[in-house]
């Protein structure tokens, strides 16, 4: 028969478990401490590469880009408030915060022809045309950004990928799978046709106009009926290039 252990044993296993304990807790607490140093050294020298290349990242958007993603590998958010050391520094807060009225702008002014839905490249465009000044110097990447703070707001301002078209929605609009899906479609020649969406996704025709018709009351889609086949076209601006380039000129 196997021998029960003593109190004597009992109590010098659960001293050497507490021993393990606390070189487990000290070991953990010297990695957390290197980190922390380590960290610390990585921002201060991000601080002194900004002080450096302070012109290069307010003028070159590449070059911005690739800030950020130095900061983001850091943990450091240079857009989390307008006030302090990055603000100070490089103004970066206020640029994004003028782009993002500038978006805000765009999005009301061309909400009447495309419902509150714009592709992204195209809110690109609006906004160079608004600051020719300085043309290239608005990326998309920094629409992102900007849209990312909005958001803050609660404004409804939100970025969806339908297809391979990244699009801004600034309305509270819901789109189920079903409307994404014929706007995806729609992608190839900004417009579709009941029977097209019927043959392509193989729905019946009632599923295919009963999101039409939702499409159409938010006013993500226009009608035009004027074609010989006697087939209505349902445009869809917000993905159509003959209605971007319409919306540019505006």
């Amino acid at each position: 028969m196997r021998r029960r252990p003593g109190i004597g044993g009992l109590q010098k296993a659960a001293a050497a478990r507490d021993q393990y304990r606390l070189l487990g807790e000290n070991v953990a607490k010297l990695r957390t401490d290197m980190m922390k140093e380590q960290l610390a050294t990585f921002r201060s020298q991000l601080e002194e590469f900004a002080r450096k290349h302070k012109n290069d990242i307010r003028k070159n958007p590449a070059f911005r880009a690739q800030f950020h993603e130095m900061c983001s590998n850091i943990g450091v958010d240079p857009l989390a408030s307008n006030k302090g050391f990055w603000a100070e520094l490089l103004g970066i807060g206020d640029f994004y915060y003028e782009l993002g009225v500038q978006i805000i702008e765009v999005c009301m002014l061309t909400r009447s022809h495309n419902g509150g839905l714009i592709s992204l490249q195209e809110l690109c465009n609006h906004l160079r045309q608004r600051r020719k000044k300085d043309r290239e110097a608005v990326t998309e990447d920094d629409c992102l950004r900007a849209i990312s703070k909005l958001k803050v707001l609660g404004s409804g301002f939100e970025v969806i990928t339908i297809g391979k078209k990244k699009l801004v929605r600034s309305v509270p609009t819901e789109l189920n799978k079903d409307h994404n899906q014929i706007l995806e479609l729609a992608q190839g020649q900004g417009f579709v046709i009941v029977e097209e969406v019927q043959r392509r996704l193989s729905w019946t025709s009632g599923r295919v106009i009963d999101a039409l018709e939702t499409l159409l009351e938010e006013g993500l889609a226009m009608i035009d009926n004027g074609h010989r086949d006697g087939k209505c076209r349902y445009w869809f601006p917000c993905v159509s290039s003959v209605y971007s380039s319409i919306g540019s000129d505006t």
